[in-house]
């Protein structure tokens, strides 16, 4: 059984399956989901927890050892298994599954997992997993979705925001919910009981925004310069190195040039993004961004960035920044003029 993380709860409260798998990319998610398992599970009477780390060492006869094995303290216990990111081989995925076929009835197997690729998704293990009991799958939340995520979690917090309030702190910890969750209990404690305006947020709240080279790119072939804009600021005052935007910017605009020729020339653009290696939402963004700028706009790009190659490396004078932002902002939609002195 596949659930959401809110759907847990509600799903503890019938009965304790025999496995539970917590898979996904978002920590402050995996955190809380586990702490709620861990927490139902002590209070079914669970007293007792081991902690399996699986790594390419680890020897996957030793959970069957540790399922079988009595305790002299409790009757019953808790087996955490640490996937990571490891990957389960033949051996260890018929090892699970062989445990799952009659799992024990005194013992809980909780397991841990970064995200899952698509064949982890069509494993045998993972099925077994999914007939057996239950997966909770941690998806990070869009900026589109986090301000109905901070205001539920106000509700549950007991916090009134208003609507410039949840704008503020949107703004402030974009992308980071464990940033997000840290700041309003901030909140909470330096204003009870008040309902609390974008002035509150902005006296009280760091600017915990987690801005990357590659959030950059995505804002830019989503068409979204005011965020393209910010987030510069924020790797600028970060002491990024240009060199490295200039890295992932570059590969960009050839992989939009890519694309682009092979559409030109007939090829079908699934095939292409496999070639490309894009997937999930960002197919969507290329494909939007190849029907927004022309070929000859995506060869000026390259050319503008071969000039902010020799701004880094000092054979031109200028500020290698300001000729980044114009190809980015080109790339948002904006028209600017792009001039690699600045």
């Amino acid at each position: 059984m596949k659930l959401k993380p809110e759907q847990l709860g509600a799903r503890l409260k019938q009965a304790v399956a025999p496995v539970y798998l917590v898979t996904g990319d978002e920590p402050l998610l995996a955190e809380e989901s586990c702490d709620l398992l861990r927490k139902t599970f002590l209070e079914q009477g669970f007293t007792e927890r081991e902690v399996l780390h699986v790594d390419g060492s680890f020897k996957w006869e030793y959970l069957l050892e540790c399922a079988s094995a009595l305790s002299l303290f409790a009757e019953r216990k808790i087996i955490e298994l640490r996937l990571g990111s490891q990957k389960l081989n033949k051996n260890a995925s018929e090892m699970l599954q062989h445990y799952l076929v009659n799992p024990a009835p005194d013992n809980v197997l909780l397991i841990t997992a970064d995200k899952l690729d698509a064949g982890a998704k069509k494993s045998a293990w993972l099925k077994a997993v999914d007939k057996s009991g239950v997966i909770v799958e941690l998806w990070p939340v869009e900026p589109a979705q986090l301000p109905e995520w901070i205001r539920r979690r106000a509700v549950q917090m007991d916090m009134r925001l208003d609507d410039s309030a949840v704008e503020v702190l949107c703004q402030r910890v974009e992308g980071n919910l464990l940033a997000a969750r840290q700041e309003m209990s901030k909140l909470q404690l330096l204003y009870p009981n008040k309902t609390l305006s974008a002035d509150d947020v902005i006296d009280a709240v760091s600017d915990s925004s987690r801005f990357d080279i590659f959030g950059l790119t995505d804002a830019a072939l989503g068409a979204q310069p005011q965020r393209v804009t910010r987030i510069i600021q924020v790797l600028r005052q970060e002491g990024t190195e240009p060199a490295v935007v200039l890295w992932a910017l570059a590969r960009e605009i050839r992989t939009l040039h890519a694309v682009q020729r092979g559409l030109q020339q007939g090829t079908g653009f699934d095939n292409l993004c496999q070639q490309q290696r894009l997937f999930g939402k960002r197919k969507q963004l290329v494909r939007s961004t190849t029907k927004r700028l022309s070929p000859a706009t995506l060869e000026n790009l390259l050319q503008q960035a071969a000039e902010v190659d020799r701004l880094i490396k000092g054979a031109r004078a200028g500020d290698p920044w300001l000729t980044l932002t114009s190809i980015l902002l080109h790339l948002a939609g904006t028209a600017l003029p792009l001039d690699a002195t600045g």
